[in-house]
């Protein structure tokens, strides 16, 4: 028995019942071949791809025509080629985040991926606030080649967009690791211990001699702790007291911790300032740099091996393999230069608000003011935040009305 394979197109207002009529009305001498269903603001397309027996074609044709007049919608008819299945064509994720989005950052990416062979299979919002972030499903094209091309686009642009492979690896278990200062929280912890010192300026004179290249970290830091000898240890509780979280940190910890990821925090601040706040977002594990302190006041000396650039990156690589995550299913989060290492070891790095060494860097950069944000990269949508939530105990605030 001969077949012809046939695209059905239903599209129009949304109503129960739609998808059980049209398959309810076609006879047993079809195949579905494939079928995708979308619907967007109570508007439904729906396309359905069928092998008919050559004696049914008229039948089927008819039927469907019929049912499309009787619901008042939209029907398009196509016949298809079907020959051998196409090669596997790498699938990709483009996640793009604007606060607003504008309309010409869709432009460039969606010019990028025609330019360079790319696909869009599908297209979905997956967040409206506090950003609009939407996720381009992609075939056709090079991870490599696109994130080099969307990079422009972003600087272009100011709208933020991701670039990642969409296989095995975008499941499993992960491993996030981020930067403290300036990344999870909005303040540099040496800055408030050198307020409570009454040294502030001479130890942002060094900061700036380091950022000048005058003096790597372990220097600089050793520098800047001595500045704070003789501090008593309530100094430190005070500083606890001052932190600020970055809006979307307690988020992102939250909703991570919920969908089973592992999440490590990696500091050059000081241990006995941020580890209440670790024990505060449930995070896993702590590497930070450790005052020295004798007679319940700072010697202003550095005890232990100092967290540096180089010693984030061997954080991220012992996490991972403490955890036996590898290392391509790792995510680190960072801003600065003494996060570089780790940002370009890392599966996925991203920058956040970051100068532009830890930009250039990254596989990604995020610019909006919330850290939550990086959820989205991971392919998180915000109904899962917000189910992440609920599941947690906790009220989500309604949605802006879009």
């Amino acid at each position: 028995m001969t077949t012809q394979t046939m695209l059905i197109t239903l599209s129009g207002r949304d109503r129960p019942g739609v998808t059980n009529r049209l398959f309810s009305s076609l006879d047993s001498g079809v195949g579905v071949r494939d079928i995708e269903q979308l619907v967007v603001r109570d508007r439904l397309v729906l396309a359905v791809l069928l092998d008919v027996e050559t004696l049914l074609v008229s039948k089927v044709v008819h039927v469907v025509t019929a049912l499309a007049k009787e619901l008042g919608l939209e029907l398009a008819i196509e016949p298809q080629m079907i020959d051998v299945p196409p090669a596997k064509r790498q699938r990709i994720h483009v996640t793009l985040l604007g606060a607003p989005l504008r309309p010409e950052a869709i432009a460039h990416v969606t010019q990028a991926l025609a330019e360079r062979g790319g696909n869009i299979d599908r297209i979905r919002r997956i967040a409206s606030y506090p950003v609009t972030a939407l996720l381009f499903e992609v075939s056709g094209a090079s991870t490599s080649q696109l994130r080099r091309a969307l990079a422009v686009a972003a600087n272009e642009t100011g709208a933020d967009i991701a670039v990642q492979d969409a296989g095995l690896d975008r499941r499993g278990q992960h491993l996030v690791v981020m930067d403290v200062d300036s990344t999870v929280i909005q303040d540099e912890v040496i800055d408030l211990l050198a307020q409570e010192a009454g040294v502030l300026e001479q130890v942002a004179q060094i900061t700036e001699r380091a950022m000048a290249g005058e003096l790597d970290f372990a220097e600089s830091l050793r520098e800047r702790v001595a500045l704070l000898a003789g501090l008593p240890i309530e100094a430190i509780t005070r500083v606890q007291q001052r932190i600020t979280l970055t809006p979307g940190a307690r988020t992102l910890c939250r909703t991570l911790n919920t969908l089973g990821y592992r999440v490590c925090l990696v500091s050059g601040g000081f241990t006995e300032v941020i580890a209440p706040l670790a024990n505060d977002l449930a995070v896993d594990r702590v590497r930070a740099n450790s005052l020295e302190i004798r007679d319940g006041r700072l010697t202003g000396a550095v005890s232990g091996p100092i967290v540096d650039r180089l010693g984030k990156r061997r954080a991220l690589e012992e996490f991972a393999e403490e955890f036996g995550i590898p290392m391509r299913r790792t995510i680190a989060i960072g801003d600065g230069a003494n996060d570089i290492d780790m940002l370009a070891a890392a599966g996925l790095g991203v920058a956040f608000n970051a100068k532009a060494a830890a930009r250039d860097a990254a596989d990604t950069a995020v610019n909006v003011p919330y850290l939550d944000s990086v959820l989205y990269l991971l392919g998180i949508t915000r109904e899962d935040i917000e189910e992440a939530d609920e599941q947690a105990g906790l009220r989500t605030p309604a949605p802006p009305v879009p």
